[in-house]
């Protein structure tokens, strides 16, 4: 078993790492032979949407997944969250690697189709709405926690964004591994992403306390 990453961050401002976050890990380990196969050496742009603490994007760049020559543009909306990620990545002895966070939402900072490999943890918690965007000067600290948990109806709505630019966002071959939790229907987005010519995989599925969750791995 892979070590899990030591984290430094401000649990009142950026998510904490959780069941969910520790799943992805195992997904990521157990595809880890896979993904080195399929990218083999070739340059890998990687990039984790909403990076909070960092553990997900350190756990990759310490296991050198999905190859050596990675390059990690892990992105957040939340400003604290590119302050723990970078200090996460020097706490586990991971500067030297190919990192540059990007604060923004979703991807809309990265170049179209330059994304080979994709890992998002959504806000995937059902709610009456998406949280509003709120600005710098005018944030409380549990606005940034809210925007990370809160996915609106049915948790969806912000992975249906991601899932609705895969074509454009991601480069030819990538694939991106989604999480989500049975309250979020993934065996109907399976279905409409068939459709669009995507395949889709279940990698791994866990009951977490009151929640199933689940990683998907999508790609063409």
């Amino acid at each position: 078993m892979l070590p899990t990453p030591h984290v430094s961050c401000d649990y009142d401002k950026v998510y904490e790492p959780s069941e969910d976050s520790f799943l992805i890990l195992d997904a990521l380990e157990k595809e880890q032979a896979f993904l080195r196969t399929y990218f083999r050496s070739k340059p890998t742009v990687v990039c984790e949407v909403g990076c909070g603490s960092g553990i997900v994007t350190t756990f990759m760049m310490q296991n050198d997944i999905p190859n050596e020559h990675a390059i990690y543009l892990p992105t957040d909306v939340n400003p604290w969250a590119m302050d723990s990620m970078v200090e996460s990545a020097s706490l586990n002895n991971c500067c030297t690697k190919m990192l540059s966070p990007i604060r923004t939402n979703l991807t809309s900072s990265i170049r179209p189709r330059e994304i080979d490999f994709l890992v998002f943890n959504p806000p995937y918690v059902p709610a009456e709405s998406v949280p509003y965007m709120p600005l710098d000067s005018e944030a409380n600290e549990g606005d940034w926690l809210d925007l990370a948990l809160l996915g609106g109806d049915d948790g969806m709505a912000i992975t249906w964004k991601l899932l609705d630019s895969l074509d454009k966002i991601m480069a030819p071959g990538g694939i991106a591994y989604i999480l989500f939790c049975a309250r979020n229907h993934p065996e109907k987005v399976v279905k409409t992403m068939s459709t669009r010519g995507w395949k889709c995989e279940l990698t791994e599925h866990r009951k977490a306390g009151w929640e199933v969750l689940s990683v998907y791995k999508f790609y063409r």
